[in-house]
């Protein structure tokens, strides 16, 4: 199964593509949409009480989200999904395209280190 990297030049988040690099945004917009540079692991009760053999030793790690984004890579049915999106926002607003973007290295940062 193929898998393709997250890479940032000059500020603007790429992520790779059978057809070559697809731009996702900027850097600074994704940092600002997560709360910031850095990401504190933590586990709600809920969490652990659902899946009581989840590891959660790298509870209280605080990870930098630009190592995170950098780490990421994506299935070829996410980065098509990813394209389909538009690339611009409105009225100020992030793209839909990061957004989508932001929703997965949310959920990478809530899923802990693995």
């Amino acid at each position: 199964m193929t898998r393709y990297e997250t890479v940032i030049d000059d500020g603007v988040i790429y992520v790779g593509s059978g057809d070559g690099r697809l731009e996702v945004g900027m850097v600074e917009d994704t940092v600002d949409a997560v709360g910031g540079p850095s990401w504190t692991i933590t586990y709600s009760a809920e969490m652990t009480e659902r899946h009581p053999g989840l590891d959660t030793s790298d509870e209280g790690l605080t990870v930098d989200v630009v190592d995170m984004i950098n780490a990421m890579t994506h299935s070829e049915r996410f980065v098509e999904t990813l394209a389909a999106q538009p690339k611009e926002g409105t009225d100020g607003d992030i793209s839909p395209r990061l957004g989508l973007f932001v929703g997965k290295l949310l959920e990478n940062l809530e899923s802990g280190v693995s």
